[in-house]
């Protein structure tokens, strides 16, 4: 599993959340999805989305439809995005 995540800080968690729903990564191949918020900070946001391959997970990260949902949800800072390979889950 290939797993992408994003970093950024938006506006308004509410508004940002509504656009998220309305183009959900699933859209773009993704087998599942993690909304985390900084404990200091709850505007802040990780959002952390499995793939099945590389190429799935870029398609979505470089998709001129996640950027303008990005703007339209209130984004207000550049978005980090790290592409990883999952090597161990182990759930207590």
């Amino acid at each position: 599993m290939k797993m992408l995540a994003v970093n950024h800080d938006v506006e308004d968690y509410d508004k940002w959340k509504a656009a998220f729903d309305s183009f959900p990564p699933s859209l773009g191949g993704a087998k599942f999805h993690r909304i985390n918020r900084n404990v200091d900070n709850p505007n802040n946001l990780t959002i952390v989305m499995g793939f099945a391959t590389v190429e799935e997970a870029k398609a979505f990260m470089n998709s001129p439809e996640l950027k303008e949902k990005m703007e339209e949800a209130g984004v207000a800072s550049p978005p980090r995005f790290e592409l990883f390979e999952e090597v161990e889950v182990v759930e207590y």
